[in-house]
């Protein structure tokens, strides 16, 4: 069993992850489109994620126990206790209402239309990007409501700060205090976590993969358990890992941007 390990472990370092079962491929040739799959639907969730929690979270902070705060609170937790596969089912019950009256044809299923062979490299874009849009923004919605909290209790704690108070006795504009030295040192703490984002996104897009029809790494790896494809399995494993240490790499690096007092050398 040690000498088994130890080979395989050998020859994964050499990109070869073994022959799986099911499919009677190599595994990374199996994966590797999936993945990439993945990250299609991964990288706009991170950007609409950012995009829908700093701006909420700081206008909470900024308009704190105002009526906005509260029903934007009300709506966050309703959202936190939230399953990502139930809000993505009530999407698609209200996409499929809108287009049986109006007629518009949204995509809520798999990752390229019928005719996306005959498409130029520019209409293949467009529709991947159309098919992705809505996972990708109900998965974002689904997790930015944790994020919006902590970015409007960091904000309401840097802002009560002494250097604050500082800043706006010696005439600093109010929109450079919060946004150049308040949100800046709110960020910090966020920053350090995107480590683990990126591996948790993809596993936590699993569910949504799964009722969009999306032919990302969840649905395959949930196949390889059922078939028992042990080095399909593995091999999901160690790119978790790898992932892993890849945004923990990411991590450090915008760390050094966002906070100045941190160098590398």
């Amino acid at each position: 069993m040690i000498v088994q390990y130890w080979l395989w472990l050998t020859h994964m370092f050499k990109g070869d992850f073994g022959l799986s079962f099911a499919y009677q491929q190599p595994v990374l040739d199996v994966a590797w489109p999936r993945i990439v799959n993945s990250l299609f639907l991964v990288l706009p969730y991170f950007v609409l994620y950012y995009l829908i929690s700093i701006p909420l979270g700081v206008y909470g902070a900024l308009r704190q126990n105002s009526f906005g705060d509260k029903a934007l609170n009300v709506v966050m937790y309703v959202l936190l206790g939230f399953p990502s596969f139930f809000l993505a089912l009530l999407v698609i019950f209200g996409l499929l209402q809108l287009r049986y009256k109006t007629g518009w044809d949204i995509p809520i299923n798999g990752m390229t239309s019928d005719n996306y062979a005959s498409l130029n490299p520019l209409g293949k874009f467009l529709d991947v990007a159309k098919h992705v849009a809505i996972p990708a923004l109900v998965l974002a919605i689904g997790d930015a409501a944790g994020l919006t909290r902590v970015i409007r209790g960091q904000m309401l704690e840097y802002m009560r700060a002494d250097f604050v108070r500082t800043a706006r006795s010696k005439g600093v504009s109010e929109f450079s205090t919060i946004y150049r030295h308040t949100l800046r040192n709110a960020l910090v703490p966020i920053v350090a976590s995107i480590g683990g984002l990126l591996p948790a996104a993809i596993s936590g897009a699993g569910f949504i993969e799964v009722v969009f029809a999306y032919p990302g790494i969840t649905p395959m790896i949930l196949d390889a358990i059922n078939t028992q494809d042990l080095f399909l399995i593995a091999g999901f494993t160690m790119l978790t890992v790898f992932l892993l240490i890849i945004g923990n790499a990411i991590s450090d690096i915008l760390l050094s941007v966002v906070d100045p007092r941190i160098r590398y050398s």
